[in-house]
């Protein structure tokens, strides 16, 4: 299959990841897609993000790596071939930088305004992507669809497979009515948002609220069973949006929008 060339822009939202941060960007800068936009925001973070995002800028610049590839006999030599580390071409990194923590939709409605491709994406500075996960979708988005997720590995702190999160293939009913079941690992068009709007900043549940706009206003889902993003538990690591006074403001969020989505259901021709 020829893979397909569109440019995709991947958004890094981060804050005080910085452990986590460069296995992330590298799982980026890896993708067998041949054309990225990658926007980092950091936004406020206070621990060394902004050190580890200068030594990947100077990494991707000159790093070196080589292999061997032949053995000379006659003088009883491997020949090694010598390369750049990381891939040069079709690749664009961009870092915008909050200097206070202004919250996740915030730093995402940054970074998506000054992306420049017509696909999208974000990735959680703390999750990693399988090489294919953008060109397997971009092909999905070049037959015909406006938004397209994959299933995911739980993973643990150190890379430990914890589960496999198989997820429904679309449908309204069982991916926004029954429980928000899409959208972790995920490309769609970027024109979506000129149609129907940014991250609502007010929200936790704000990529949960806009994927439902989305899919209210008829955008077309699909889904490939295939897991293609690794995605960090940190269930015992209580902080930021897993502390128990915001994990429950999340889930009542998003239980809010399970009801409005089974009203918008309810108000379809089909359904009555």
């Amino acid at each position: 299959m020829t893979q397909p060339a569109t440019m995709a822009s991947i958004i890094v939202p981060t804050y005080n990841q910085a452990r986590y941060l460069t296995a992330c960007l590298d799982s980026i800068w890896f993708q067998d897609h041949p054309d990225l936009d990658v926007v980092v925001v950091n936004d406020g973070s206070t621990d060394d993000t902004a050190q580890v995002l200068a030594a990947f800028v100077r990494a991707v610049a000159g790093d070196q790596a080589s292999y061997a590839s032949r053995y000379d006999a006659e003088n009883n030599r491997i020949e090694r071939v010598q390369h750049p580390r990381y891939p040069q071409a079709g690749r664009r990194l961009r870092i915008l930088t909050h200097e206070t923590n202004r919250g996740l939709a915030a730093a995402l409605n940054t970074g998506f305004q000054a992306a420049s491709g017509p696909y999208c994406t974000y990735v959680p500075s703390d999750d990693c992507l399988l090489p294919s996960m953008i060109s397997e979708m971009a092909a999905v988005l070049e037959d015909g669809a406006d938004f397209v997720y994959a299933d995911m590995a739980i993973v643990d702190d150190a890379g430990h497979w914890v589960r496999r999160f198989a997820l429904p293939d679309y449908s309204f009913s069982r991916c926004f009515a029954d429980w928000y079941l899409c959208g972790v690992a995920k490309l769609y068009k970027t024109a979506l948002h000129q149609r129907f709007g940014w991250y609502d900043e007010s929200l936790l549940a704000h990529d949960h609220e806009l994927f439902l706009r989305f899919a209210e206003a008829g955008a077309v889902f699909r889904h490939i069973p295939r897991v293609l993003m690794y995605v960090r538990d940190h269930a015992r690591r209580e902080v930021d949006i897993h502390a128990p006074t915001n994990w429950n403001r999340l889930l009542e969020e998003s239980k809010a929008l399970v009801l409005r989505a089974r009203a918008h259901q309810a108000d379809l021709p089909s359904s009555r």
